[in-house]
């Protein structure tokens, strides 16, 4: 089963830690699968904390972990992401190649984060396989890898496998792996909470030539228009593109037209504002752009069902 068919109730993540690992990494994986549960409200995911014989394992910042030893990972899982640091050579032991070999049969999805793509490589499964690693170790590991297609991107997610190249990548990888699970709006929701692909850059000359850019350069735009939005065509205008062009560019994408897109970051604002704050409907009407209270309930209860205070009562503690 590719890993974007996995079954929403079986999202089950493994992360096998090495000491010295990364914190920052870590961090940047696992805290978007956290802000997706949050954000869908229920548990989308989960995930479990193992290294091969268990105990405490430490950061290279000195932030320790309680894990579980590798044989009392489950039977089956659907990813595992493999998290080494420093050393890493050193941790390419026959008794972790057969491990990882075995998992490749247990897992729909193994991710080998910063160094990960290594220890993939020295077990195996990497061979004839496109991948990517930290950058301080690409041509040395295109050397010693030469039946890997060892490619400079950011990461590479194919159906069963992935790598990317360390830290700031990681969380670049984990919004990708949302948007082909769930969709490309829920995977820009959850980004929008560590303020990923809020970048804004007008003058980018090669935005023209890349989807992404121009799709991420607009939602950057339409999120600092929320309380004044622009119509499509003055969208276009400010990035520089046609209209036509610019929708093309959303539906291959987002598989959405831009009015949709900004129809719903503007709402998903104005629920945030409904559950965190004490501002009145017509207050949040105004910040997102809305006529009045009235135009911004219709909007929001065809959304989600359900108007602003209904939501606000059954969200308060």
């Amino acid at each position: 089963m590719p890993f974007s068919e996995i079954r929403p109730d079986r999202r089950k993540i493994s992360v096998l830690l090495f000491e010295a690992f990364s914190n920052h990494c870590l961090a940047n994986t696992i805290e978007p699968f956290r802000a997706a549960n949050t954000i869908a409200r229920e548990p989308l995911y989960t995930w479990q904390y193992f290294s091969m014989d268990g105990g405490t394992v430490t950061s290279s910042s000195g932030l320790p972990v309680e894990t579980s030893s590798w044989p009392q990972v489950r039977p089956r899982g659907d990813i595992l992401f493999l998290m080494p640091s420093y050393g890493f050579r050193d941790l390419a032991t026959p008794k972790l190649n057969q491990a990882l070999r075995a998992a490749r049969d247990r897992f729909q999805l193994i991710v080998g984060l910063d160094t990960g793509a290594w220890l993939m490589a020295m077990a195996g499964l990497l061979d004839g396989r496109r991948a990517t690693i930290h950058w301080d170790e690409f041509t040395h590991f295109a050397e010693t890898f030469p039946d890997i297609d060892v490619l400079e991107d950011r990461f590479v997610l194919t159906t069963d496998l992935a790598t990317c190249g360390g830290a700031s990548t990681a969380i670049e990888l984990t919004l990708e792996m949302i948007k082909r699970q769930h969709s490309a709006m829920f995977s820009l929701e959850v980004g929008a909470l560590f303020m990923h692909g809020d970048k804004l850059d007008l003058q980018d000359p090669y935005l023209r030539m890349s989807s992404d850019k121009l799709v991420g350069s607009a939602t950057a735009l339409m999120r600092r228009t929320i309380e004044t939005p622009l119509t499509i065509p003055e969208l276009a205008d400010r990035l520089k593109i046609d209209q036509r062009e610019l929708e093309r560019h959303f539906q291959k994408e987002m598989k959405m037209p831009p009015l949709a897109v900004y129809k719903a970051i503007r709402l998903r604002e104005a629920r945030r504002l409904v559950e965190l704050t004490r501002l009145s409907v017509a207050e949040i009407a105004t910040r997102c752009g809305y006529r009045n209270a009235s135009a911004l309930t219709r909007a929001y209860r065809q959304e989600f069902s359900a108007p602003p205070r209904a939501h606000r009562s059954a969200h308060r503690p």
